[in-house]
């Protein structure tokens, strides 16, 4: 079993991926977290041992790989996944233990520069979340030092961690990542004020058009009449096939 291991909250990991080391896991991890792990004794996979690649461009690409999310995304119920695998090269990855730069504490900062606020934007690190969240049937995503206890008494307890919890820690991690995309969003609307003034006034243009054309609790549409859902779109008209 192997866990990719990056952190920027670096609480707690050391003796998780302790934790995984002593129960047969293999820890693959990058940069500063690579680094804090083997300071700490722990022997650990480079993740440019894993991809073949260097890290480049300052660090900005070093996880965005076939060879990490192959092994993330492949379904181990599906021959053809398995074939995939097997004729690239590339070995499963069964756990993502991931938190992501921390946007929103540098945008608090008095006086930070827009430039350091872009480069603590994280785009590797919710990608691996996702990949690995979307497959959480074959995959454990933990992207909260909160759960790493857990997670270590569940693979003790029984190989793996339970299907029950993986769901749990996905919808998690898509929730983390919705808030953080959702912070950076906001950050950028009020950077670029021309943006911030139009997209609210088309939410609300949107709301209204769904208020008027949506019928009233429990009443159905007529047969063959549509709604606009958007200003401005044209309901769509129906060429062939049996109504519904």
């Amino acid at each position: 079993m192997r866990a990719l291991i990056s952190v920027s909250d670096k609480t707690g990991v050391v003796e998780f991926a302790d934790g995984l080391k002593r129960l047969g896991w293999d820890i693959i991890a990058t940069g500063g977290t690579m680094k804090l792990l083997r300071d700490a004794g722990l022997e650990v996979i480079n993740i440019s041992d894993v991809t073949g690649f260097p890290e480049i461009c300052d660090g900005r690409v070093k996880t965005l790989h076939p060879k990490v999310h192959g092994g993330l995304l492949a379904r181990r119920d599906l021959p053809s996944h398995l074939e995939a695998l097997r004729e690239n090269g590339i070995e499963f990855i069964d756990m993502v233990c991931v938190n992501l730069y921390p946007f929103r504490q540098t945008i608090a900062k008095e006086g930070v520069s827009m430039e350091d606020a872009i480069e603590n934007i994280d785009i590797g690190g919710p990608s691996m979340l996702r990949s690995a969240a979307k497959n959480y049937r074959d995959v454990t995503v933990v992207c909260d030092p909160q759960d790493y206890g857990r997670v270590l008494d569940e693979i003790r307890a029984g190989g793996n961690t339970r299907s029950e919890t993986r769901l749990m820690l996905s919808a998690k991690a898509f929730t983390h990542t919705a808030q953080y995309d959702a912070c950076i969003a906001t950050y950028l609307r009020e950077k670029s004020r021309s943006a911030g003034e139009a997209l609210p006034g088309f939410r609300r243009r949107a709301a209204a058009a769904l208020r008027r054309e949506s019928p009233p609790a429990g009443q159905v549409l007529p047969r063959g009449r549509t709604r606009a859902l958007l200003p401005g779109v044209r309901p769509p008209a129906q060429r062939q096939g049996a109504l519904l």
